[in-house]
C-alpha cells in the first residue's frame, strides 16, 4: 500500500466510524498498562504510542500521572477524536501525525508501545523502516512493546492483510540488540462481541 492510500484508508475509518465502531477498541487497555508496569517507568519517563488513533491508552497514562506522553498516528481525525475526548487534559500530550515508517524522531524514548500498528506492515521494507525508526526512538535501556495479532490470531483487519507474529517472529523483525523480556497472549473482545488473539512483547534494548 502507498504511503497515500494508507493515510487515506485510515482517514476514511476515522472519520466515518465511532471510537466504539472498531475492532480494535479497547475500553481498559489492561495488556498494555501490565507491560509498561514491568518496564517500572517514572513518572518523567518518555512514553510514545505508535499508532495510538483514538485509543484510551493515553487517557490511562495521564492519569497515572506520566507527563511526557507522545501519540504518533498517520490519521489527523483520530488523533482529533483523541483531543477531543481528553479535553483539557490534551494540551499535556505531544500528538504527532506521521507515518511511522517515514517519522523523523526528535527526541529518544523510555518506551515504545505499539497494539496492533506493526502488523498492517506486510512489505518488507515497510517494517524495515519502521524498525529503523525504532532504534532512533528507543534509548538504550530502553523498552519496547510491541501487540500484534498472534499466529492464529485474524487474517485481516479493517478490509487489509496483515502478518501475524509469534514472540519469535517479533524478536526476529527487532534484530539484535534487543532481549525479550516477558511475551503473552491475549484474547480481545470485540464490540460485536467476535475474539481476536493477539501477541503481546516487551522487549529491553540493550
Amino acid at each position: 500500500m502507498s504511503d497515500g492510500s494508507r493515510k487515506s484508508h485510515w482517514e476514511t475509518v476515522y472519520t466515518t466510524k465511532g471510537e466504539t465502531e472498531v475492532s480494535w477498541y479497547q475500553e481498559d487497555p489492561a495488556p498494555s498498562l501490565e507491560l509498561i508496569d514491568l518496564a517500572r517507568p517514572a513518572t518523567e519517563s518518555a512514553i510514545i504510542d505508535i499508532g495510538g488513533g483514538a485509543s484510551r491508552l493515553v487517557d490511562s497514562l495521564l492519569a497515572r500521572g506520566f507527563k511526557r506522553v507522545t501519540v504518533l498516528d498517520i490519521s489527523q481525525a483520530a488523533l482529533d477524536a483523541a483531543r477531543a475526548r481528553l479535553g483539557d487534559r490534551a494540551t499535556g500530550v505531544e500528538w504527532v501525525v506521521a507515518d511511522a515508517t517515514k517519522w523523523q524522531p526528535a527526541h529518544t524514548f523510555d518506551i515504545w508501545h505499539d497494539r496492533a500498528a506493526f502488523h498492517f506492515l506486510i512489505d518488507p521494507a515497510d517494517r524495515a523502516a519502521y524498525v529503523a525508526r525504532l532504534r532512533q526512538a528507543v534509548r538504550p535501556g530502553g523498552h519496547v512493546i510491541i501487540g500484534t495479532f498472534a499466529i492464529d490470531g485474524p487474517e485481516k483487519c479493517s478490509g487489509l492483510p496483515v502478518n501475524r507474529y509469534d514472540a519469535a517472529g517479533l524478536a526476529k523483525e527487532l534484530g539484535e540488540g534487543f532481549e525479550l523480556v516477558d511475551s503473552g497472549r491475549q484474547d480481545h473482545a470485540t464490540p460485536w462481541n467476535s475474539t481476536q488473539r493477539f501477541q503481546f512483547c516487551i522487549f529491553r534494548r540493550t
